[in-house]
Order: structure tokens, then C-alpha cells, then sequence
């Protein structure tokens, strides 16, 4: 959870400046913004008169950074950006990064990047593996530096499962019936991950059926995507942590080895070493399932225990509860809500250069649905209220609902649902499609512009 600016400011102590000169020069700019955190009021008012005499619009995403990190009142300072931009609607620290991600044409000024730093490291001296000058220039990300936000917590403040700790069915008395779980099966190793134990960690390392893989669940964006982590000319297995930023309220998940972000959407370096070495990460189908369905069908399957080693509440319904039932997002990103609302739920697929979404309430009663994702015909099977999706390549077959919920018809032939894949009356076999459940924020923030969404024909 993001702490209060006077909290955060409490925590580092004052930065050591002194008050800006009169003129504004911009071989001065880095001095006068760090004034802006000053804890003098004088000092941050001289400094708001010379940025608000000098102008221009590089100067806004240092303003904005301000706004958060200010122990002064931040109304001056938004007047200041109102004048600059001529906008004069937007009040909040929110609504300006709203704005800064619609323009992206505005260039930060140099400065802004030492001041921004230089911030982030006083809050966690930790901050510093990521933010390494070499690595922040602006032509060697993938992202906009000024659009990567604080998440209110420290690098491994969410700390992430390495290898937990499983139990069997029979000792998981504490799971009710109702609580969501994450679903994986791999040459028959099966296993439930509960999500009211994942909210609190947002990551696992793993191996199941002998494929070391990583669960990033960004809880701002209602996604678990399970990624292989074992990588073309790497030798070991990458090992995943969560940094404490976030883009466009999506965490910004980093490898142990280079500390390198990514985007935990995408499964693309961001940011680090490995930038630019054209790494996309292997999805693996993973499914959300209330744990009555899922122990039903997988009554043999393993379950995380609440042994991790943490001090944690891992109640039902407790991790997120008022971000899981609010439509309002956390933090900021621009999202077209024209078609959907921002935190309505979606199940996505991207193969082979394509990208599709299909709405959760699309699968209501059970609903299979015959579609299509670029070259690759697919059948989907899902459940709305079990917020539960599994996508298979069905060829040139078109199913039907069975008369159970673990069949399918094609034809007058029965196929049997798994978590690989569908298996026909004489041994054939549908292979399983990663995808996975978001909020349509972050979907069409991040695959807007490439996916299809499903329109119920």
C-alpha cells in the first residue's frame, strides 16, 4: 500500500540544499527541484517562483514527482503546473500522471532523473541495483522513466515463495470452499496456489512437473500469468522478486541475477542488463478456480501451505479486499472504458503475434465459445462466477457444452476437459492454451493496440 507523503518524507530526513538562486538556470534545475522536498517552507516556495518564472513544459514531470513527495501543502505547486500547461481542471497527483501518460511527447528535463533517484534511494537504499545511472537514460528503456511510480513498499517488501512449502488435501482444513486458487498441472504434478496466501506474496518460484516456472500475480491488475523461467543461453533458472515499482498500476517484477525489471504483463525486461536482449518469457496455462471445483477435480492435487515463514493474515477475503470490491484503480493508467470498465474482468491470449480478450461475462452458465486468435482456432470453456477460463486448440473441430461440466461434445463424440488438454474417445488430443484472467485496464493498456476483443458473435 502507498504511505503518506509526510510519512515517506519522515522516514528520509531533510535533503541537504540550499534555497535555489533567484534566476533560473537550468545548470541549477537539479538544486531547485530537490528544493521542492525541502523541509523549509521558504526554501520550497522560492523554489516553486523560480520553476514557475522559468517554465516550459520539461519541467512538469518533475512537478508531478513533487506533488507526491512534498512535506508542504502541494497546492502551489499545482498551480504552478496549471499555469505551465494551461490545464486547469486536474487537482490531484493522480489525474497529472493520467496526464503525463497521454502526452508522451513532453521530455522531462535531465535533471529529473538525478532528482527522481536520488528520492527513491533515500526511501530504500536497495532501490539503488535498479536505478543505476547507466540503465536509466532515456534511450535505453522500454518504458518512460517518468511514468515508473512508487508502490509504497520497499524492494522485496512483498516478499515472493521460493520453493514453498505444500500440503495434501487432507491437511488444508482452513481452505473454505469458496476461496480462489490458482491451478496448475504439469505432467500430472498438480497443484493449488490459494490466492488469499498469493495476495500477500505476489510471486512464486517453483518447479512443478519438472519445469521451473514463476507465478506473477500483480493484484493491481487481477493477473497471475505463470511464466517458464528457464531461458534460451542462460544457465540457471531465473528467480523473480517484486521491486516495490510499479507502471501504469502494473507491478515491475525484477530477476535475481541481473536485477533487471519487467513488466510482469508482458514478460519483457524493461529496464536493466537484459533490455535489450529480445527475452520474452514463456507463458504456461494457469487457471482461477474456487477450491470446491478444483479439489473436485484434482482431489489427489497439492495445496501452499500457510507455513511460508511470514507473519501474514492470510484470511479469507482479507489481502486487497476494499481494492477487489472498489471499481476505482490504486494507482494511475489511462484506459479506454468505452466498451468495458476499467476493472471488469477479461481472459486474454497472445500467440503468435495475435492477441485476444473475451469478457468473463461472456461465459455465463458454463458457456464454450468456438473462436479464433490470429492463426490458431481455439475453444474456450469458462464459468463467470468461478472468474474460471481454459483455452485449448481445437483445430477444425467445433464443441459444444457436455452434459457435465468435465466434457465437451464434438459431434457425437465425448472429450473429456483437462488441464493440458482435451482428450477425444480414441485417444486424441487438444493441447491447452496459456492465457490467463486480468482486469481490462491493464489489458488493453498494455494490448490495446494489437488484440481483438470478443463482441459476442
Amino acid at each position: 500500500m502507498m504511505q503518506t507523503r509526510r510519512g515517506v518524507l519522515a522516514g528520509m530526513g531533510a535533503i541537504g540544499v540550499a534555497g535555489p538562486r533567484a534566476a533560473a538556470v537550468d545548470d541549477d534545475l537539479h538544486q531547485t527541484f530537490a528544493a521542492l522536498l525541502h523541509e523549509d517552507e521558504e526554501t520550497y516556495l522560492a523554489a516553486l517562483d523560480t520553476l514557475r518564472v522559468r517554465g516550459g513544459l520539461d519541467l512538469i514531470a518533475g512537478l508531478i514527482f513533487a506533488i507526491r513527495f512534498t512535506p508542504h501543502d502541494s497546492a502551489p505547486l499545482i498551480r504552478v503546473i496549471q499555469e505551465i500547461t494551461g490545464e486547469t481542471e486536474r487537482v490531484e497527483w493522480f489525474d497529472w500522471m493520467l496526464w503525463q501518460e497521454a502526452n508522451p511527447q513532453v521530455v522531462p528535463h535531465p535533471s529529473y532523473v538525478g532528482l527522481k533517484r536520488e528520492t527513491y534511494l533515500r526511501i530504500d537504499p536497495e532501490f539503488d541495483v535498479f536505478l543505476r545511472p547507466e540503465h536509466i537514460g532515456r534511450d535505453r528503456m522500454k518504458i518512460r522513466f517518468e511514468e515508473i511510480t512508487w508502490g509504497g513498499v520497499v524492494k522485496d517488501g512483498i516478499p515472493s515463495l521460493d520453493a514453498p512449502k505444500l500440503i495434501p488435501v487432507d491437511e488444508a482444513d482452513f481452505m473454505l470452499g469458496s476461496d480462489f486458487v490458482f491451478g496448475i498441472e504439469i505432467d500430472g504434478d498438480v497443484r493449488a496456489y490459494p490466492l488469499r496466501i498469493m495476495g500477500w506474496h505476489e510471486m512464486f518460484n517453483d518447479v512443478i512437473g519438472g519445469v521451473p516456472l514463476a507465478l506473477a500475480y500483480c493484484t493491481l491488475c487481477g493477473s497471475g500469468i505463470l511464466f517458464e523461467t528457464q531461458v534460451q543461453d542462460r544457465g540457471e533458472p531465473l528467480v523473480f522478486g517484486s521491486s516495490g515499482f510499479l507502471y501504469r498500476s502494473n507491478k515491475l517484477m525484477f530477476d535475481r541475477q541481473t536485477h533487471s525489471l519487467w513488466n510482469q504483463f508482458t514478460g519483457r525486461p524493461v529496464m536493466g542488463p537484459l533490455v535489450d536482449t529480445g527475452i520474452e518469457l514463456k507463458q504456461r496455462p494457469v487457471v482461477i478456480e474456487p477450491w470446491v471445483r478444483w479439489v473436485a477435480r484434482h482431489p489427489e492435487t497439492k495445496v501452499l501451505s500457510l507455513e511460508t515463514g511470514y507473519d501474514r493474515n492470510y484470511g479469507s477475503g482479507v489481502v486487497y479486499d476494499k481494492y477487489f470490491r472498489s471499481p476505482k484503480l490504486m494507482f494511475p493508467a489511462v484506459v479506454d472504458q468505452t466498451r468495458l470498465k476499467q476493472k471488469d474482468y477479461v481472459f486474454g491470449i497472445r500467440t503468435f503475434g495475435a492477441a485476444k480478450a473475451w469478457p468473463v461475462t461472456a461465459f455465463e452458465n458454463g458457456r464454450v465459445i468456438n473462436d479464433r486468435v490470429g492463426e490458431l482456432n481455439v475453444v474456450l470453456v469458462g464459468d463467470r462466477l468461478g472468474r474460471t477460463v481454459r483455452a485449448y486448440a481445437r483445430g477444425g473441430r467445433v464443441f459444444g457444452p457436455g452434459s457435465r461440466a468435465v466434457e465437451l461434445y464434438s459431434g457425437i463424440e465425448t472429450w473429456s476437459v483437462g488441464e493440458e488438454f482435451l482428450t477425444g474417445p480414441h485417444g486424441q488430443r487438444a493441447l491447452r492454451v496459456a492465457g490467463h484472467i486480468a482486469y481490462w485496464f491493464a489489458w488493453d493498456g498494455y494490448l490495446g493496440d494489437i488484440a481483438e476483443l470478443y463482441d459476442g458473435s
